[in-house]
């Protein structure tokens, strides 16, 4: 028997803005980050996270007062809520906000794939369009069985980078054959066998990946011990 999952699928596309455009989206990003810091630092020191509803509560004149739009506001808090609940889980320290860049719900863009243009909301009502540089990859997901959902737009090193993410529902096949893979630390051993028990294939691939991470482990720890200011600032994006 088979049922509907939801897959999702983001593809990274570089944007310029016009002559002025850009200045309005890096003050957005730079006001949105400051933003989500500020429910950030609000929360942080409280024994239970808020809701979502406490969020609202909180934050949402507050942030409508700095020019975003309801939507904005949203996204804002929630994000600060998935950060501060991720770096409590993990043990770190109070995160603090570097880089430029923003989560845009479906209600705060509109996008023509035919004139490679996206139209952002930005602060006190403004938009900025931005142009895409589409590439022929992005044409697997035009032909109908995507749909795109929220944005996200960041700003770095002098560039404009979009993210679109798309989802699309499929249905999983009854499975022909059970695969066990053993992960080594030089190699990743696999047995295939069919659904009566009978061996269709196995093989090694090689891998390199968790001696590479143990040898970075080692060096990452070696560092700490001689420059152990190192992670007194915590960079989440």
């Amino acid at each position: 028997m088979s049922f509907p999952v939801r897959v999702r699928a983001t593809v990274r596309v570089e944007a310029v803005a016009p002559e002025g455009g850009e200045g309005l989206l890096v003050e957005f990003l730079r006001t949105y980050r400051n933003a989500v810091q500020l429910a950030i630092d609000g929360v942080w020191g409280l024994e239970k996270i808020p809701s979502k509803k406490k969020l609202h509560e909180a934050f949402y004149g507050r942030l409508v007062g700095m020019g975003f739009r309801a939507h904005h506001a949203s996204e804002i808090y929630k994000r600060a809520r998935e950060v501060v609940k991720a770096t409590k889980e993990s043990g770190g320290s109070k995160p603090v906000l570097r880089r430029l860049t923003a989560r845009v719900s479906t209600y705060d863009y509109k996008v023509d794939f035919k004139s490679k243009t996206l139209r952002v909301a930005v602060l006190n009502d403004c938009w900025v369009e931005l142009k895409l540089r589409l590439h022929k990859h992005l044409d697997r997901y035009l032909d109908g069985s995507w749909r795109l959902g929220e944005v996200q737009v960041s700003y770095r090193d002098g560039k404009i980078v979009t993210y679109l993410i798309f989802n699309r529902e499929v249905k999983l096949k009854e499975p022909k054959a059970v695969m066990g893979v053993d992960v080594n630390f030089n190699d990743i051993t696999y047995t295939i066998i069919d659904l009566n028990g009978n061996l269709t294939s196995m093989g090694v691939v090689p891998f390199r990946g968790l001696s590479r991470a143990l040898h970075l482990k080692k060096l990452a720890e070696k560092l700490l011990k001689r420059f152990p200011k190192v992670l007194e600032v915590l960079e989440v994006g």
